[in-house]
């Protein structure tokens, strides 16, 4: 069963609100989906080979933070 919580990211008209789900994408074990609520914005995440996050898929145009935002929210859940 997949992992999945509630979260929001800064959009730049107001908060941004769906759920974070843990998956497995194109080989990364430890990749993330963000899927809004209003279904505006799909976001997925994985650490690279140095463990920093970065995107790895998703819409088109986002914000370069959201990727920093999600991470530390997956890491605020996993402390």
């Amino acid at each position: 069963m997949e992992q999945q919580f509630k979260a929001t990211l800064t959009g730049t008209d107001g908060p941004v609100n769906g759920t974070i789900t843990h998956i497995t994408f194109e080989g990364h074990k430890r990749a993330y989906r963000f899927d809004a609520v209003d279904d505006t914005l799909h976001l997925v995440i994985a650490p690279d080979e140095n463990g920093n996050w970065q995107k790895v898929a998703g819409t088109e145009p986002y914000l370069f933070g959201w990727v920093d935002e999600m991470a530390e929210q997956i890491t605020k859940l996993h402390a």
